[in-house]
């Protein structure tokens, strides 16, 4: 559901400029946020062991800073080349494939039964 509030903020972003829209992409966007980071924090925190729950945090956001980096790169790229829409696009787009991939990885899983 989190990634479904990324996609329509995304959306919300790409289809203008105007106060209605800039204001719906910021709303979904905090609640997409409020429905991932916390849950993403506590996978860390269920798959690694006690002892080095600290180790895996730490690793955790390392990994997503160099993924921010990294996105933040490419965004600010196509925002420069090409305007802010193909870069809120582009955004939705990776939505749709990360959505994809969950809802594949779901009938794997629940076909093995």
């Amino acid at each position: 559901m989190g990634l479904l509030a990324l996609l329509c903020a995304d959306l919300c972003f790409a289809a203008g400029q105007q106060w209605m829209f800039v204001l719906g992409g910021v709303t979904l966007w905090g609640l997409h946020m409020g429905m991932t980071q916390g849950l993403l924090a506590s996978m860390v925190a269920s798959v690694a062991p006690e002892e080095l729950r600290g180790t895996a945090y730490g690793f955790y956001n390392f990994a997503l800073g160099l993924a921010m980096l990294l996105s933040s790169t490419v965004a600010g790229f196509m925002w420069q080349s090409f305007g802010p829409e193909a870069a809120f696009y582009a955004s939705a787009i990776f939505c749709v494939l990360a959505i994809a991939m969950l809802c594949f990885e779901w009938l794997i899983s629940h076909n093995k039964n």
